[in-house]
């Protein structure tokens, strides 16, 4: 079978419906993994108790912490590998394919060491709830143990998104998270496993997803085909990868440990509003891949159009993107706030979760297009080989807003709905701030690549 006909043309012919057909399987695939999470989050709420609920919700800000840095570095490695793809530089893109991919596998064993042994410390910085503690560091030890195999996939279906292939991404975590469901529902309620059972059943389906998606690079017919025994660090694509990854990933890691404080904040109101806090987050995650979906593919389109010198493509890239930001997340937060006590109730029984999340899901999910619109140019920049200072721009106005919000205004206003208006806040403050950001640097790659500016 060619492999090829899974790739998406990014740099001929019309974007609208190209940007769609990239985006909707990296959406699809991003909304299947996170309706798996929740049958881990439901499964324990269902049947392992509240403090189980707990438990799971309130590591969920802490790893994403952890490992954001390293998902960040393989943005560096899908842009790298778009530009040199759409360029026709076929031998850096193998080189960045074999250094992308042992990167992958050493972070991932260094991230079981940093999670097992930093669980509990990091659990009790954050004033997890002594009858919930021993539930998340049991989670979080388990957990971590499939993290080369979670590192493996998410570095590998980067390749894949570079040439535009996510569609078997989509295939891959379809399968992987049917197991890790129905072994949700085999070790939690028929071996009384808990939260254990869960994270075991999470470390499983990363494993099948991780051996896919290698089968698919070694299969590939293409510069980007893997050969295991060609295994090396190329210090020249090494570097390239990280001017864009290690940005991306700090920016990642400082927004979760924004988010860090929050659920700190959020423990103080006691194990009833954590497990809201959970649930809300939960839906709140739906809105946030969907929009993000938009995100990576004005990533892979700007990095490949910047290296086949199609400049005037990347204006049109923009305002298609905003487009599609502005009327995906406003149809999705309207019906997410809509149906929310139904959808909320999914998670739990209790009516006072419900009306915890309800409280959160209020002052969030209408207003998510501002966290689209400030999505969207980070990519965009990130594409064009920029970016430190969109990073900058994030600490400064995503997490240096919620900061302020949480050290002086919460204090005098202590009620879930104010807490959390912060999000909002934080995305209009932000989404400005990388707007300017965007135009300095479209005048930059202009005037470098200026005479390259023909669009077909």
């Amino acid at each position: 079978m060619n492999a090829r006909k899974y790739e998406i043309d990014m740099i001929h012919g019309p974007m609208l419906p190209k940007i769609i057909s990239f985006a909707v399987p990296l959406m699809l695939s991003s909304i299947l993994q996170l309706l798996f999470n929740a049958v881990d989050v439901v499964v324990v709420g269902r049947f392992a108790g509240s403090d189980a609920l707990a438990a799971v919700g309130s590591t969920s800000a802490l790893i994403n912490m952890m490992i954001n840095l390293f998902i960040g570095i393989s943005v560096g490695a899908s842009v790298l590998a778009a530009h040199s793809y759409a360029a026709g530089d076929y031998s850096l893109m193998g080189e960045a394919v074999h250094t992308a991919i042992l990167v992958a596998l050493i972070s991932g064993f260094g991230m079981i060491f940093v999670g097992f042994f930093g669980a509990r410390l990091s659990l009790s910085l954050m004033d997890t709830p002594s009858d919930v503690i021993d539930q998340a560091v049991l989670y979080m030890k388990i957990y971590f143990l499939g993290m080369p195999f979670f590192m493996l996939y998410n570095y590998g279906a980067a390749i894949l998104r570079a040439v535009g292939d996510t569609r078997r991404p989509l295939v891959i975590l379809a399968f992987s998270g049917s197991v890790n469901a129905v072994l949700n529902l085999v070790l939690v309620i028929a071996f009384h496993l808990g939260v254990a059972g869960v994270a075991i059943a999470t470390v499983i389906s990363q494993f099948l997803s991780c051996i896919f998606v290698l089968r698919c690079l070694i299969k590939a017919d293409g510069p980007y085909q893997l050969f295991m025994n060609r295994l090396h660090i190329n210090l020249r694509c090494l570097k390239q990868i990280f001017m864009i990854g290690i940005p991306s990933g700090i920016q990642s890691c400082v927004i979760s440990f924004s988010n860090v404080l929050l659920q700190s904040s959020v423990n103080s109101f006691g194990s009833v509003s954590m497990a809201g806090y959970t649930a809300a987050n939960n839906l709140l995650g739906f809105l946030y891949v969907s929009v993000n979906a938009n995100s990576q593919a004005a990533m892979s389109f700007a990095s490949q159009n910047l290296g086949a010198g199609k400049l005037r493509r990347i204006d049109r890239l923009v305002g298609e993107g905003l487009f599609l930001q502005l009327i995906l997340a406003l149809l999705l937060g309207s019906l997410g706030l809509y149906f929310g006590p139904g959808l909320l109730g999914i998670y739990t029984s209790d009516p006072n979760v419900v009306k915890a999340g309800m409280e959160i899901a209020s002052i969030t999910f209408v207003p998510y297009f501002l966290c689209g619109f400030m999505d969207l140019f980070p990519g965009v920049m990130r594409g064009m080989g920029h970016a430190f200072v969109p990073m900058i721009l994030s600490v400064i106005g995503t997490v240096g807003s919620r900061v302020l919000w949480i050290l002086f205004y919460f204090p005098a206003h202590r009620t879930l709905r104010d807490l959390f208006m912060c999000y909002p806040v934080s995305w209009g403050i932000t989404f400005l701030m990388q707007l300017f950001c965007f135009f300095f640097v479209r005048r930059m790659i202009w005037k470098k690549y200026g005479s390259l500016t023909l669009d077909d």
